[in-house]
């Protein structure tokens, strides 16, 4: 990473100094050597984990709110998505069956909540160390694109939260093989779902973007995807089936928005497709 920003760095100023006629030979001085480069990358590590190290201690100090009003929200009967949908709720109970299981529980929320809060500020950092060796063309592209990374993941965070998980929870509630048995989960358990059903709806809502880079790189295109269809169809179904309980309604729940988002990544790669022929145009003209 570093070689590769010392010489984006010098194709700008070559660049720049062939516009200005080598006016600028003077600011060579100011390209940063190797060991330039590798401190002040030690440094953005630094700032970057120190970060996330901060709001992790931030995070200790709301552990019992996070933990009673996130983590065990879904499990309770006034949950907004029970009220929304008109459910009718099975209550249940969480259990620890391990001498360790609430202390693991307790910190693990702690650190998961400050690495999540920590990581834009992380990102921040990294990207203030690679932005010098951009041209504007680039930092534009890669706004646009982390800007768009977030509004979809975290628009399937709120689904997986507010949707997947109050349905799921309650299908496995309600599902019984004989009254003698009663449903008692356990609390590591409880917590482990609820996050992959929350963070892996999220990464699944992130398939626009990566169709974007997808077709940045040539590897897809709009005619590949349109022809694609019915298997990405079965695709979505197939993960719709691994992230939700084995019944129908949550599977299409969570398969018809993958499919959506499909549909909206073929629109992305149309528009990739027609920027790159007006570049190819205009480097033609």
């Amino acid at each position: 990473m570093i070689s590769f920003l010392r010489n984006k760095r010098q194709a700008k100023l070559n660049q720049i100094d062939t516009i200005h006629g080598g006016d600028l030979a003077a600011t060579t001085e100011a390209e940063m050597g190797f060991l330039d480069h590798l401190e002040e990358f030690r440094w953005t590590l630094f700032k970057g984990f120190g970060s996330v190290i901060f709001f992790t201690v931030i995070a200790a100090f709301f552990k019992e709110w996070v933990i009673q009003n996130i983590l065990l929200g879904p499990k309770k009967p006034d949950f907004i998505s029970y009220r929304i949908f008109g459910i009718e709720t099975t209550e249940f109970a969480l259990q620890n069956r391990t001498v360790t299981g609430q202390f693991f529980a307790d910190w693990g929320t702690v650190l998961a909540v400050g690495a999540i809060i920590g990581t834009p500020a992380f990102i921040y950092y990294l990207w203030k160390f690679i932005e010098p060796g951009l041209f504007p063309n680039e930092k534009s592209g890669l706004r646009f694109a982390a800007f768009f990374a977030s509004f979809f993941f975290f628009l399937g965070l709120c689904f997986g939260y507010f949707v997947l998980t109050p349905l799921a929870l309650q299908f496995f509630t309600a599902y019984s093989i004989s009254p003698e048995i009663t449903n008692q989960f356990d609390i590591t358990k409880y917590f482990e779902m609820v996050t992959m059903w929350s963070f892996g709806v999220g990464i699944l809502f992130e398939l626009p973007v990566v169709i974007y880079f997808l077709a940045k790189m040539g590897i897809v295109n709009p005619g590949l995807l349109r022809r694609s269809r019915k298997y990405a169809l079965i695709i979505c179904l197939l993960l719709g089936a691994f992230f939700t309980p084995p019944d129908p309604i949550s599977q299409i729940i969570v398969a018809a928005p993958l499919f959506l988002l499909y549909e909206a990544g073929i629109y992305v790669a149309v528009l990739v497709d027609r920027k790159k022929k007006k570049e190819l145009d205009a480097a033609l003209a």
